[in-house]
């Protein structure tokens, strides 16, 4: 059986690959992490905590216009990784593909998607653990969510 990887350009995908066997890499500009324009590469514990505070913002309160200094906001982030997400469904009804994505993206795109919000909040999603996303062609669901919130099953 072929399995079609689908990424964002990161040697992390090519870990993945290498761990699935033989995959075709696809990599999808969509799916790349949140934008923080100048800030970029920056290591220092401010710029970490406005990440952090931003993401919060999206996820949990829905301000959209949010954004890491010139970085993208919210909007932009949900647009393209829901056109993304949702392309790649459109093209692989009734399949099983393998997506690497980033945290933040991810998260904030499928939130949008499943209504996710406040329930995942404080439950990053853990590096390389799969979970299931599901459309049916009219909703989205993520019926369980990788790491639970605190004890209790972050469940949609």
């Amino acid at each position: 059986m072929k399995v079609r990887l689908l990424c964002m350009r990161h040697a992390e995908s090519e870990n993945v690959a290498e761990a699935l066997g033989q995959v075709e890499v696809v990599t999808l500009p969509g799916l790349v992490e949140m934008g923080v324009g100048e800030r970029e590469g920056a290591t220092d514990p401010a710029v970490r905590a406005r990440s952090a505070e931003v993401l919060r913002s999206w996820i949990v309160d829905g301000r959209l216009d949010e954004a890491v200094a010139d970085g993208e906001d919210g909007h932009a982030v949900t647009a393209r990784v829901v056109a993304a997400l949702t392309a790649i469904a459109a093209a692989h009804r009734g399949e099983t593909v393998a997506l690497v994505g980033h945290v933040g993206s991810l998260t904030t795109g499928l939130s949008a998607l499943c209504g996710l919000g406040r329930r995942v909040w404080g439950a990053p999603l853990p590096h390389a653990t799969p979970f299931p996303v599901e459309w049916d062609g009219s909703m989205w669901r993520c019926p369980s969510w990788p790491c639970p919130v605190q004890g209790r099953g972050a469940r949609s």
